[in-house]
């Protein structure tokens, strides 16, 4: 019987994952003719911006078989400015393809999904790629591997001819007392049976060797490396090979009850919604009824699976196979399907940081424009499409500026909306400085709602995000009536006191009341006697924000780490820049004519940094950067245009609300 196994293929930009991805489908059969990204005909990049670019921007599906696995590769973007598109990805992976250029070695994107893929436990094989490529490199690269991403790697193979159109791959056999020796060494690290014999000094079977390899492998221990080149061809059917026999097939009982994860969510030639979604256990039909994400049902009216290369209509999509599912309308990215897997909702990477207000061009219909936006964040949730009524504008949050290209040129390609934005600003977040309390009473003035509502807020740990609770007796308040202060509370959080979105806090009910439903006789319904929904949605944010006034909030603006390599004689002008940047170095150190700095740097500062670091270390100088955490903005707390009624000022807000003070 055919397994499955879902693989991720990952890679900073341009170490030459897409032509890898090629060359597998190439080798398989799948394609006649190897695309070239050069040339923007490659298989997985089908947007007009992939192959203009040469880029991944989204996520593809496609399959091929090695013998009796079959593969569903999925390539994945590897500009960070698409992390999201990566994070998507990873639930559904069984294992993981990395791939890394023999020339520029681990460049900064490599060691973040390095990091990820371990903290996740992925089962990754490495492929070091460009091994035909000028300044191609082998020991210096397997150095790197082992010092930046993991001391854990196993060399596969050597390389003759390195940096030529000669280069050629040849596999270490279990001859090879040498490499057999780092075998035995690497993989004792895990099992304390063969560090014995290792110690020992007792032969080790070269098939309980390729066994043991195999097994550590799919636990994460440790990753093969493959070297090769995905445009010549050298090295691939050993790293093909290496794919079937060190990482795991996909599981999962088909008998089961659903459970499944939907990753990606695009929209068809109708405007239909396509779902596609690895499913972990269970089976799923078309015409049968599916409950996906918070309590939301459809009818599966169509599933297609990726077979050789094409989709292929079938009636059913099973435990371990990924899927697309039409008819569920209501569907997003990241919905669970059936009962939600522990983790499945988490994120692994950093929050966009950045944010930049969409401008219409002169002929643009502001309703088009708000309704393409949405549905793109139905694509990409993100991008945070934040519509600012007072003003008339819509701002969407944003990883990097590559990011603006490609909703401009898709706004202007799918939906004939011409746009352009303005500066780039940074998204800080708030949290609470201590807890505040606050009760509006029905019947009491100022309250002009039939509604009572008392709320406290609470500092909460950092990473918690926003829970709500209540004080009272469950039943006390009528269930609608709790949703709506529930939905409300969220809804409000999103722009704290000084504009941004308040996190980290527990917020809890403390007190309750409501007008039942009254009517006159022989008469309908009595509003003005009545409590409706409408009263709780609409005093919830006076009290929170009442609340959120007496605890007091801080601005936190997002901080990166970063490390920077310069010429140890250019440090001297490098550090005041950095100083001048509110950069904060903590470890220093020289290795030989380089000097390696590491340290934190405000996350709005980043890309001036990238503009002066080729001047000040003549061209040289290599940065990493990536978000690290939030940091307390000392002095005056930046402030963000309010969107919402401003509850913080009650007769403005009643205007708005009741027409009414």
């Amino acid at each position: 019987m055919a397994r499955t196994l879902n693989l991720g293929i990952l890679a900073h930009v341009d170490a030459g994952k897409t032509s890898l991805t090629e060359r597998l489908l190439h080798a398989a059969g799948v394609i006649d003719e190897i695309g070239s990204v050069d040339d923007g005909n490659t298989t997985t990049d089908s947007m007009a911006l992939e192959r203009q670019r040469g880029i991944t921007i989204k996520s593809a599906v496609v399959s091929f078989a090695i013998d009796d696995v079959i593969v569903n590769l999925i390539d994945t973007p590897g500009h960070p400015d698409f992390i999201a598109e990566v994070e998507r990805v990873l639930n559904v992976l069984d294992g993981a393809v990395l791939v890394v250029s023999a020339v520029e070695g681990v460049q900064p994107q490599t060691r973040v999904l390095m990091r990820t893929l371990q903290r996740l436990r992925i089962p990754t094989i490495i492929f070091v790629n460009k091994i035909d490529r000028m300044g191609a490199r082998y020991a210096g690269v397997l150095r790197e591997l082992s010092q930046r991403l993991s001391p854990s790697i196993v060399a596969m193979e050597t390389v003759r001819h390195l940096g030529t159109r000669d280069a050629i791959v040849t596999t270490f056999d279990d001859a090879d007392q040498q490499f057999t020796a780092a075998l035995s060494e690497r993989l004792a690290e895990h099992d304390d049976a063969l560090l014995a014999a290792y110690v020992d000094g007792s032969p080790i079977p070269s098939c309980r060797l390729r066994g043991e390899l195999a097994a550590q492998t799919a636990r994460a221990l440790v990753h093969p490396v493959f070297f090769g080149s995905a445009i010549t061809g050298a090295g691939v059917d050993a790293v093909t090979a290496g794919i079937k026999e060190l990482l795991p097939a996909g599981t999962g009982d088909a008998n089961a009850a659903a459970s499944g994860t939907v990753f990606k969510v695009e929209r068809g030639p109708a405007g239909e919604k396509i779902a596609y979604a690895r499913l972990y256990a269970g089976t799923v039909r078309t015409r049968e009824r599916l409950t996906f994400g918070q309590d939301r049902e459809g009818k599966v009216t169509r599933i297609a699976v990726f077979d050789h290369g094409t989709e292929v209509q079938r009636p059913s999509v099973a435990a371990g196979r990924i899927g697309k599912l039409w008819g569920l309308d209501d569907v997003q990215i990241g919905d669970p399907i059936g009962a939600a897997r522990d983790g499945s909702d988490a994120h692994y990477f950093s929050p966009p940081t950045l944010e930049t207000v969409v401008v219409p061009g002169q002929s643009t219909d502001k309703g088009a424009l708000r309704a393409a936006l949405t549905q793109l964040a139905e694509q990409d949730p993100l991008i945070n499409v934040r519509q600012d009524d007072l003003r008339q504008e819509i701002s969407v949050s944003l990883y990097g500026e590559v990011q603006k290209e490609v909703i401009q040129t898709t706004l202007a390609d799918d939906f004939g909306i011409e746009v352009s934005f303005r500066e780039t600003t940074t998204i800080c977040i708030e949290r609470l400085a201590g807890t505040g309390w606050a009760l509006e009473a029905m019947r009491s003035e100022p309250n002009p709602f039939l509604a009572t509502i008392g709320l406290r807020v609470d500092p909460a740990p950092v990473g918690s995000g926003v829970t709500f609770g209540i004080e009272f007796e469950l039943g006390a308040l009528p269930p609608a009536f709790l949703k709506a202060v529930e939905d409300t509370v969220y809804d409000t959080l999103r722009e704290g006191l000084h504009g941004w979105q308040v996190t980290d806090c527990r917020v809890t009910m403390t007190h309750s009341g409501y007008a039942p439903r009254q009517s006159h006789a022989h008469q309908g319904f009595d509003k003005s006697m009545s409590s409706t929904g409408a009263d709780f949605r609409q005093l919830t944010p006076l009290v929170l924000m009442s609340a959120l006034s007496t605890a007091g909030t801080g601005v936190y603006e997002p901080m990166n780490r970063f490390r920077l390599e310069v010429p140890a004689d250019t440090f001297g002008t490098v550090a005041p820049a950095l100083l001048g940047l509110r950069a904060m170095p903590q470890t220093q150190e020289t290795r030989g004519a380089v000097y390696v700095l590491e340290g934190e740097i405000p996350a709005a500062r980043v890309h001036a940094l990238q503009q002066q670091l080729p001047s000040l270390s003549r061209g040289e100088g290599v940065l990493e950067s990536v978000f690290d955490h939030y940091q307390l903005v000392r002095g005056a707390a930046p402030t963000r245009p309010r969107t919402d009624h401003n509850p913080l000022d009650r007769k403005e807000y009643l205007l708005h609300v009741t027409r009414r003070v």
